[in-house]
């Protein structure tokens, strides 16, 4: 069996040498390595996802993180502990979190939002980025129109005063792309809050409201 860490570095090695090595360059080697794979089985591609991420190397857990999404349709009442694990374990800054919890992480969310009592208890996380997760990881089933179950406001609640600039933003976004879905809550949301919220979340979610009702909220 090929080894996936050597594989994958020796194909971001070649890319180097012809392109900067951007998230697009990387997730493009990603999709030959992936169409490569003869046993694409979540078992096998998940236990890849952990080698690479053991690594912990930027360009080898974009790979795993989109290894990880392209398998959603086979995704079981176990992915979930796995995901987890790596969330706490491999997840330190803003950019993995958001690559992680806005496609594999969300996509599971999305199927089970049973799970969103798991993802709760996120918000008393050491580590800010599991923290930031906690909202960005909601990103995706909104999109879907599938959070039924999920109350987007109680993980904002919970955020509203945290002491990570980085956590404030990622509520914020949550709450942006929740306007293009219920305008109507958001604003409501906002109104009552923007005495208490601070202000780079406040202003975060309200970018996508029309000018009228930003004008209201910014009285």
């Amino acid at each position: 069996m090929v080894d996936v860490v050597l594989q994958a570095k020796y194909e971001l090695t070649k890319m180097s040498h012809a392109t900067k090595l951007t998230t697009g360059a990387v997730r493009s080697v990603s999709a030959a390595m992936y169409r490569g794979l003869e046993d694409k089985g979540i078992i096998n591609v998940l236990a890849r996802c952990e080698q690479l991420l053991k690594e912990r190397e930027w360009a080898l857990g974009v790979i795993a993180y989109d290894w990880a999404f392209r398998v959603r349709r086979q995704y079981n009442d176990k992915t979930f502990a796995i995901f987890e694990g790596w969330l706490k374990e491999y997840v330190t800054d803003w950019g993995d979190c958001d690559d992680f919890c806005t496609h594999a992480f969300g996509a599971l969310l999305s199927q089970n939002n049973d799970l969103f009592t798991h993802v709760y208890s996120w918000i008393e996380h050491p580590n800010f980025a599991v923290r930031r997760a906690a909202a960005v990881v909601l990103i995706y089933p909104i999109k879907q129109g599938k959070y039924k179950g999920i109350d987007p406001f109680a993980i904002s609640d919970a955020l509203k005063n945290d002491e990570h600039y980085l956590v404030l933003k990622g509520y914020g976004w949550m709450l942006k792309v929740l306007s293009q879905t219920e305008p109507d809550a958001v604003y409501e949301y906002l109104a009552k809050n923007k005495s208490t919220m601070p202000r780079v979340a406040f202003r975060y979610a309200m970018e996508k409201m029309d000018k009228v009702r930003r004008s209201e909220l910014l009285r």
